[in-house]
């Protein structure tokens, strides 16, 4: 099914919904998209790369299990929030791989983009409103979006582990980049450092990271 039978489907479910609501409806409508877009790391089990609505309600759950590592005073409601609206640029911007140096030059322009149309579909400040966790957690100077930035680096580390790195030798990474890519963990997570610090040795000794 195409955008405009989407959009012809919405309009007459959502007809009856005053103009506020109904924005907001098509609005989640929109974020279906999500579902539907495929990152470069896979599944635990191998079977499939992941999706970003997968791998943000992850995130989400992991900031939920993982609130007692954050530091003391951090919101996680706040660090919830960031993980489940920092990938809907990708609507329309698509996944950039961590590792694709090519891809990010051009990440922030078309991200940016994509926030100015989506979140101009919710009604009055709302969009607004939402937009800026976006905006905090990409600027990474808050105590809440550093928790979210190290959760974020940390779970496609951890699925790689037990994909045995597939992304990772795919797309030829190398230690350096990876360890530039982990230091949110290092300072945000200390305690989880060593293990990761060991899957990342183990993966070069294995011939997995480059």
């Amino acid at each position: 099914m195409g955008d405009s039978e989407i959009r012809e489907k919405g309009a007459e479910l959502f007809a009856l919904a005053d103009e506020v609501n109904r924005k907001r409806l098509e609005f989640i409508i929109e974020l279906d998209k999500m579902k539907s877009i495929i990152r470069h790391t896979y599944l635990a089990d191998q079977s499939r790369p992941e999706t970003d609505a997968e791998h943000s309600w992850q995130l989400a759950m992991m900031a939920l299990v993982l609130a007692p590592e954050a530091p003391a005073g951090t919101d996680i409601a706040k660090v919830v929030t960031m993980c489940l609206v920092h990938d809907l640029v990708e609507i329309y911007a698509g996944d950039t791989y961590a590792y694709d140096k090519t891809g990010n030059e051009s990440k922030t322009a078309r991200e940016l983009a994509s926030a100015d149309k989506l979140y101009a579909m919710l009604p009055g400040s709302e969009g607004p409103a939402l937009r800026a966790f976006w905006e905090e957690f990409e600027a990474m100077e808050t105590p809440e979006a550093r928790f979210a930035n190290a959760l974020d680096r940390l779970q496609p580390m951890m699925l790689n582990a037990f994909s045995d790195g597939r992304s990772w030798v795919e797309n030829q990474v190398t230690v350096d980049d990876v360890l530039k890519r982990a230091e949110p963990i290092r300072s945000e997570l200390p305690k989880l450092w060593p293990m990761m610090e060991n899957l990342i040795r183990k993966s070069f000794e294995k011939g997995l990271l480059l």
